[in-house]
């Protein structure tokens, strides 16, 4: 069944759930908006304030320029009464000044009156000063043409001065113009009166608009503080409080103690709790999974019995003891718990060895040692001790974890090991002499076979026919045999390693083009093609020339001696990196895949049971193998898949660095070799 919750618990657990991000959201944006929204009432109440007085502003500028037309039209009609009465121009300023000003105050009228009241009465006030400008314009007219008249009566005789009179027309315009400047004057006084009343109106309206100005402003003061002290209360109530309840959660995870109940929430801060409260609960499984490892490990040691497996104080004693131990050296739990772990030293090693492994073990995490221990009757075995040190998780040590293993059964193998080790080297060096000066006696006697069977065939054509065929196969074999006791005599030597190698620089092409002159007889003789391809990049070789060139001939001659089928003999070399490689490629009956790990075995000559009359040893190929890797190279076998059939023989060797290279990594000082 649901929970039933009040209104405020109910906002309360969904302000909860809100994410971290959002709340701050809220935390800052809750005084923002407030404050904003207080900015724009003061703002708004700031404009209908300034609007009112410029208002009012407005209506005593109306007030100021009606009185300055009837001042100006006042001023002009006393300076024209002025010159009419002294027809003296001086007078006329005062007009002038009017016929200057009046358009300009005028026209400031015409803006500012906006209130229709206000802008009847100013139309009659502007018709009545119009006719009051025409009446002074009127005046002036008939005051100049009158004092022509009284000009001319003057030349004919009259008495100068001021005019005796004025014209009876003139009076009565001055009458009229007396009129208008008091109806002009009634006119202004109707204008005032509306205009002040309008200034009342304004001045009221702002006196309550700088009133509603401080209420708002009030009223802003006091929301912004309570949004300040609820965003407070939210950051507080949904962050702060509980990230305080969080951390003494932390704090009792960290003694082990059990947490505090967390109010249940969907936030980052929720799920902050609740994977503490699944860490607290699997902290604790674990501690109870732990003790009962360590039960069962300290049962498993003590079971153990081909390892003697137990604990040392940090002084050394022997603080616990398990079947193992008991099993190899004899004592039982009783009899060796708090002995010092010495006393399974021999004499000899016993003053100083026990403390060197726990000095060691103390500086290095651990120590290992293999030596002669003591067991109990006395007996001697050959163990394997390893000595690490426990410590707590502040460094201090606690002690060390011995483990002892005897291995004298594996002391006694490797000795065995080792003896015929010993035995097998004596015998392959006992060998290796046997074939040299077995070697050395053959090639005495067989010197005189060919010697003599030479001297015979000088007789050839004195021999009878089946003699002659004898004397040759006198010689063949004899020959065969000769190279069979130099292949014997060559391979005891780098077995014996007697067999110095002259490394020197060689160039490739002329190694290969002199192995193929030698070699093309033989392929000739065998009815095939002699290939040959040199590297289109010269390259230079870091070998014994006249090794290279023997190993390409016992390749070559193997290579037409058993392709009997085929058509071609290929002799080829490339560069492969800091290596050259060079192939002899046939095109004849191939290797069978069961025979291609017999290759390169002593007297193994794989095919020659199969194709009668080929002759060999089978010395050439293990020949040429201890010859390339006495130069630093490989030798290796592959089918010929580019011709479908047959073999490719290869080995490979260094080249040799560039006169630049050299004399790079000559060593400073020292002179290139001319």
């Amino acid at each position: 069944m649901a929970e039933r919750l009040s209104p405020p618990a109910r906002i309360a657990r969904a302000w909860a759930d809100i994410p971290l991000t959002r709340k701050g959201l809220v935390v800052v944006a809750v005084p923002l908006v407030i404050l904003i929204g207080a900015l724009v009432t003061l703002y708004r109440a700031s404009n209908a304030e300034a609007q009112a007085e410029s208002e009012v502003r407005r209506a005593f500028s109306i007030q100021r320029d009606v009185y300055q037309v009837h001042a100006l039209l006042a001023e002009a009609a006393s300076g024209v009464r002025g010159f009419l009465l002294t027809d003296q121009e001086r007078f006329l300023e005062p007009y002038w000044k009017a016929d200057r000003e009046l358009p300009a105050t005028l026209a400031r009228l015409d803006l500012a009156i906006q209130d229709r009241g206000v802008r009847e009465a100013y139309e009659v006030f502007l018709t009545q000063a119009d006719k009051k400008r025409v009446s002074l314009d009127r005046l002036l007219d008939l005051g100049r043409q009158a004092g022509e008249r009284q000009a001319g009566g003057r030349q004919a005789g009259g008495r100068p001065g001021a005019p005796s009179g004025l014209p009876p027309e003139i009076l009565d315009l001055l009458v009229v113009n007396k009129a208008d400047l008091d109806d002009l004057r009634r006119q202004i006084d109707v204008i005032q009166l509306r205009e002040g009343r309008l200034l009342d109106a304004r001045q009221v309206r702002v006196e309550r608009v700088r009133q509603q100005f401080l209420l708002q402003t009030a009223v802003s003061a006091v929301v912004g503080v309570l949004g300040s002290l609820l965003a407070v209360y939210l950051f507080s109530t949904g962050i702060v409080r509980r990230v305080h309840a969080l951390e003494g959660n932390a704090e009792r995870l960290q003694k082990g103690e059990p947490l505090a109940a967390f109010p249940p929430a969907f936030d980052e801060i929720g799920r902050l709790a609740r994977k503490l409260d699944r860490a607290s609960a699997l902290l604790r499984q674990r501690e109870s999974a732990l003790r009962e490892s360590e039960e069962r490990f300290r049962l498993v040691v003590e079971r153990v019995r081909d390892y003697g497996i137990f604990a040392l104080t940090p002084q050394g004693e022997v603080a616990t003891w398990n079947t193992g131990a008991e099993r190899i050296k004899g004592w039982s739990a009783d009899e060796i718990l708090g002995q010092h772990f010495g006393r399974f030293y021999p004499e000899e090693t016993r003053d100083f060895l026990p403390g060197q492994m726990l000095a060691r073990a103390r500086r290095d995490g651990s120590a290992e040692d293999e030596g002669w221990r003591i067991r109990k009757d006395g007996s001697r075995f050959w163990a394997n001790v390893i000595i690490t040190a426990l410590r707590n998780d502040e460094g201090e040590l606690r002690g060390f974890a011995k483990v002892t293993r005897d291995i004298t059964e594996r002391k006694q193998s490797e000795e065995a090991l080792r003896v015929a080790r010993e035995e097998a080297i004596a015998a392959n060096l006992a060998k290796s002499s046997f074939l040299s000066r077995t070697s050395h006696e053959l090639r005495t006697p067989m010197s005189a076979i060919i010697g003599f069977a030479q001297m015979l065939e000088l007789d050839h054509d004195q021999l009878p026919e089946r003699h002659q065929k004898a004397v040759g196969q006198i010689l063949k074999a004899a020959r065969h045999l000769l190279s069979l006791i130099n292949d014997l005599l060559d391979i005891s030597s780098i077995e014996a390693g007697g067999e110095e190698m002259n490394i020197e620089t060689a160039e490739l092409n002329d190694i290969l083009t002199e192995a193929h002159g030698l070699s093309a007889p033989i392929v000739k003789a065998a009815g095939l093609r002699f290939d040959l391809q040199l590297p289109e990049t010269p390259l230079a070789l870091a070998c014994d020339r006249r090794r290279a060139i023997q190993i390409i001939l016992n390749l070559v001659t193997n290579a037409a001696k058993y392709n009997r089928q085929g058509a071609f003999v290929r002799l080829a070399a490339r560069a492969d990196g800091a290596r050259a490689i060079i192939e002899v490629s046939d095109d004849g009956p191939g290797i069978a895949p069961g025979d291609a790990p017999r290759l390169f075995t002593p007297f193994d000559r794989l095919g020659g049971e199969r194709q009668k009359g080929v002759e060999g040893s089978g010395l050439g190929l293990a020949l040429s193998k201890r010859l390339v890797k006495s130069m630093d190279g490989e030798i290796g076998f592959e089918p010929n898949r580019a011709a479908g059939r047959g073999s490719v023989f290869w080995f490979s060797l260094p080249r040799a660095p560039s006169p630049a290279q050299a004399a790079i990594e000559k060593p400073s000082g020292e002179e290139p070799t001319p």
